[in-house]
Parts: structure tokens; C-alpha cells; sequence
């Protein structure tokens, strides 16, 4: 019992190392398309590109690519 205590805080330890190391890239994919969309004429189409860009999962894609992929290679 005592060794799975330790290997559960072991687990939460490392991966909070991970997630909070603090090596963001500058999410230049992500931004450039929150930007465009902000630059839209008016705020109901703004929220309207808002939602069909999240519906069908283009911001998603987006973040996730930058993440994984842009980030990877500006660190």
C-alpha cells in the first residue's frame, strides 16, 4: 500500500514538472487566426466565425499544431 502512495505522488511530482516547466512557444498559428477573426467588420460576425471556427475544430487544430509541432521547433 505504502509503495503505491509513493508511486501516485512519484506520478503528480513529474507530471507537474512537465506541465509547469514554462516552455511555451509564441503560438504564432493560433494568434494570427484569432487576430484575423478579430479584425472582422463587426462583433456579430466576429462571433459568428468565432463559433463555426470552434464547431468545426479549425482554433483546435490550430492550438494543437502549435503546441506540438511550432513549439517543438522554436525550443
Amino acid at each position: 500500500m505504502k509503495s503505491s502512495k509513493l508511486t501516485l505522488i512519484m506520478a503528480i511530482v513529474l507530471s507537474g514538472s512537465l506541465l509547469f516547466s514554462s516552455c511555451v512557444g509564441s503560438f504564432r498559428t493560433f494568434n494570427r487566426l484569432s487576430d484575423w477573426n478579430r479584425s472582422l467588420s463587426n462583433k456579430f460576425v466576429n462571433e459568428l466565425v468565432f463559433l463555426v471556427l470552434n464547431v468545426v475544430p479549425v482554433y483546435g487544430i490550430a492550438y494543437l499544431a502549435d503546441a506540438l509541432v511550432v513549439n517543438s521547433i522554436e525550443f
